[in-house]
């Protein structure tokens, strides 16, 4: 049973091999069993690389099966097609187009398995590229914030300069009417006379300044700050909502682009290894020496080829002879008396209808 199955696989007459040997039906039950077993890898290649798309089993298996089954039609109809006839280079000339869809096919089937077997090192080079990603998304963001948050923090240092350079004001005249009071610079007379509460005057002119600038800039700074505050919200906003785009980086193109970075020979030596699978079927059939069931469907085909032939043959010859004797008949009426009478008659008759009615018509006319 499943010896049939595998020849029905292999795309071989089933009627020819049963009356072959044990030996030629085991040869296609061989290459038939190759054929399924390619389109089983296939199906679960073609699944893989659909489920890192759909991220669903049962859509990713749906599609896969179509696969596989493609797949497989396409390998039965190339072996089915490569005839033992021939010379060995005129067959391989007619395997040459086989063999290329073969290798295009075992380049298709070999990728996934590739993402799948390499998946750790594919993983790895992802979660790197992911984040370098995100830290050049930080800086992208940032440069969107960076010059409005560098005027407002510039605003706060000038708020701050203003109150340092108003309290070092402050400070020179607290000092001056000190000394002035202590008789050791001004009028250099010891006591609080009226050059004493002149500059006291000042210092507390200054130091009210002072306390008034503090206040609003306080106000002041609290509005940038929240400013700046409202600047960082928006910022991390914008950072965590394109984040998830950086995380959802691991698609089939981005694992295959991941792929091609990893060292080549491992992946060339699998691409090998399909392709070897792929072709085996098309290589066995062209190396085995010509057998009983090629001689028979070679006979089967030949026959049926004869026939239509001579059919065709048979049909050209009868119309050419009808031809000859539809001219002949013809040739032999043309000297027939009776015949010539006939159609002289009829012809006098017409040409006088045709005199009679001119004659009415220009009788009409005048």
């Amino acid at each position: 049973m499943l010896n049939h199955f595998f020849i029905i696989c292999s795309g071989a007459d089933t009627a020819i091999l049963k009356t072959s040997s044990i030996g030629e039906q085991n040869k296609y039950a061989g290459i038939g069993a190759t054929i399924f077993f390619t389109a089983i890898l296939a199906f679960i290649a073609s699944s893989y690389a659909l489920y890192t798309i759909f991220e669903s089993i049962f859509t990713s298996m749906g599609f896969g099966l179509v696969w596989g089954l493609l797949i497989f039609n396409l390998d039965r109809f190339i072996v089915s097609t490569i005839k033992k006839r021939g010379s060995f280079f005129n067959q391989l000339l007619q395997a040459t187009p086989r063999l290329i869809l073969a290798l295009i096919i075992a380049i298709v089937i070999s990728k996934p398995l590739e993402l799948k077997i390499f998946e750790k090192e594919i993983n790895q080079v992802l979660l790197t590229e992911k984040n370098a990603m995100t830290l050049q998304n930080q800086d992208d963001i940032a440069l969107q914030f960076s010059p409005k948050e560098t005027e407002l923090k510039q605003q706060i240092l000038n708020l701050q300069n203003e109150i340092d350079a108003k309290a070092a004001e402050v400070n020179t005249l607290y000092s001056t009417y000190i000394t002035e009071a202590e008789g050791t610079s001004g009028s250099n007379k010891l006591g609080k006379g009226p050059v004493y509460k002149e500059k006291r005057d000042k210092h507390d002119t200054a130091l009210a300044e002072l306390q008034l600038l503090k206040t609003e800039s306080k106000d002041k700074v609290a509005t940038i700050e929240a400013e700046l505050l409202l600047l960082k919200t928006k910022y991390d906003s914008q950072v965590a909502n394109t984040q998830p785009i950086i995380d959802g980086f691991d698609g089939l193109m981005a694992r295959v682009t991941a792929l091609n970075t990893l060292p080549w020979i491992p992946s060339f030596f699998i691409f090998l290894l399909f392709l070897a699978i792929e072709t085996s079927p098309i290589i066995a059939k062209l190396l085995a020496p010509k057998g009983e069931y090629d001689f028979k469907l070679e006979d089967q085909e030949t026959a049926i080829k004869t026939v239509v032939e001579q059919r065709v043959k048979e049909r050209a010859l009868s119309v050419t002879a009808d031809f000859k004797i539809n001219d002949k008949i013809y040739s032999d009426l043309s000297e027939d008396d009776e015949i010539y009478q006939y159609k002289q008659k009829k012809a006098r008759a017409l040409l006088q209808l045709q005199a009679d009615a001119f004659y009415k018509q220009q009788e009409k006319a005048l």
